[in-house]
């Protein structure tokens, strides 16, 4: 009786052993691997919930630059002053990190950031100033002077609240101001956890907001010789060399980045895109940024490192004529468009006679495009895409002004 009873039991042991490894075999490797010391290194005691929970984020913070350097999850997570901590686990974390955190670590890159219209003025550009502090305001203005003071653009009442914040916010949030004082989203370009600089000298990544008939980079950009070369040979460049080290080895085509931002052969680096942009091309009319000869200077220097002076110069020569058209183009249907309001044939509320919606893609969509596609190689953008229907809206623009005179008898 005993025997029988013990070999029932190693029946049921074995049959149980059995059963485990067949349920453990089913189970996501994720669960079973045991974890790597670099893992262990990057998440410390987050990972023992998150890597079961959320992987990815474990796993793509393991393949950071930060985790490598030692940088662990509670680092980045520090409650900053002006943040509410949350309490966790047992930890007090702020689980909404902001530019506050980052640049506890990278201030010269937040400084930099705030110099540029990716900052407060890409926010107040859509939603006006209301969400900024009397002190943000005057703090940003000296950096930004006349960007600040502004008004919700009267899109944001015209379209609705869903579309803004599903179409402009979505964009435009890279420059929202926080709770804690700081401006911006870093993670909006470098994504989260990996915080990577790869992903943000993809053209793909710039390409999320800088597209559309209002600011068509993307779409020059793929047409452009600079684009057709990265399309075809992306896969021998090396896009994750630091930025500060940067040379033509690594990049010898280039990515918005690579000219905007990188300190390419020795170039100094930026947050700023601006920096090296000579003319205000996304304006109604166009004309010279502040230090606009030292901007010049500082890009033609970036082309130089792959193309030759006469090159160069004839890019920029012919760039600029292209702005001066332009300019001359949108002035003849500004002062149609003024001479309607003077004799009050012209709503004062936007957006709400024909001739409005006319006037504004003239130059919002047609004319920016002509501008960007004329230093940038884009010439179907320049021609089919910008003056071409900047032709076509200026005669429509006639029409209408002079069916509203008929219409009123003036």
């Amino acid at each position: 009786m005993n025997f029988r009873l013990v070999f029932i039991a190693i029946v049921m042991a074995t049959g149980l052993i059995v059963s485990a490894y067949l349920v453990n075999s089913r189970r996501p490797s994720v669960v079973v691997e045991q974890p790597s010391a670099a893992f262990v290194r990057a998440s410390g005691k987050c990972a023992e919930c998150h890597r079961n929970a959320q992987y990815s984020i474990v796993h793509e913070f393991e393949m950071s630059k930060h985790a490598q350097k030692g940088v662990t999850c509670l680092d980045c997570h520090q409650v900053q002053p002006g943040q509410t901590g949350t309490n966790h686990n047992g930890f007090v974390i702020n689980n909404g990190i902001t530019p506050a955190n980052c640049r506890v670590c990278h201030q010269t890159v937040y400084d930099q950031f705030a110099r540029s219209r990716h900052a407060a003025p890409s926010w107040v550009a859509v939603m006006g100033n209301q969400d900024f502090s009397p002190e943000m305001i005057e703090q940003m203005e000296k950096l930004h002077p006349g960007s600040m003071k502004r008004p919700p653009h009267p899109l944001t009442k015209l379209e609705g609240d869903s579309s803004m914040r599903s179409g402009c916010i979505a964009c435009h949030v890279i420059g929202k101001p926080n709770a804690d004082g700081s401006i911006g989203n870093c993670t909006f370009c470098h994504t989260r956890h990996t915080s990577s600089v790869e992903v943000a000298r993809l053209p793909s990544t710039c390409g999320q907001c800088h597209l559309g008939p209002d600011h068509s980079q993307i779409e020059i950009y793929t047409q452009s010789k600079h684009g057709v070369m990265f399309a075809a040979q992306q896969d021998l460049l090396n896009l994750k060399a630091p930025p500060d080290s940067l040379t033509t080895k690594d990049m010898f085509i280039p990515t918005c980045a690579t000219c905007h931002m990188s300190g390419l052969n020795g170039r100094g680096v930026t947050h700023d895109p601006s920096e090296r942009l000579s003319y205000n091309l996304f304006a109604e009319v166009t004309q010279p940024r502040p230090n606009a000869e030292r901007a010049q200077a500082k890009m033609k220097d970036i082309c130089l490192q792959c193309h030759t002076p006469p090159l160069v110069d004839r890019i920029y020569r012919e760039g600029a004529a292209v702005v001066d058209a332009t300019n001359e183009k949108v002035l003849a249907a500004r002062a149609i468009m003024d001479s309607l309001k003077a004799d009050g044939l012209l709503s004062t509320n936007a957006f709400s006679q024909p001739v409005q919606f006319t006037y504004f893609d003239l130059w919002h969509y047609y004319g920016r495009t002509a501008k960007h596609a004329a230093f940038m190689g884009g010439a179907d953008y320049v021609q089919w895409h910008g003056n071409y229907p900047i032709l076509q809206h200026t005669v429509e623009l006639k029409e209408q002004a002079a069916q509203l005179r008929r219409e009123n008898g003036k």
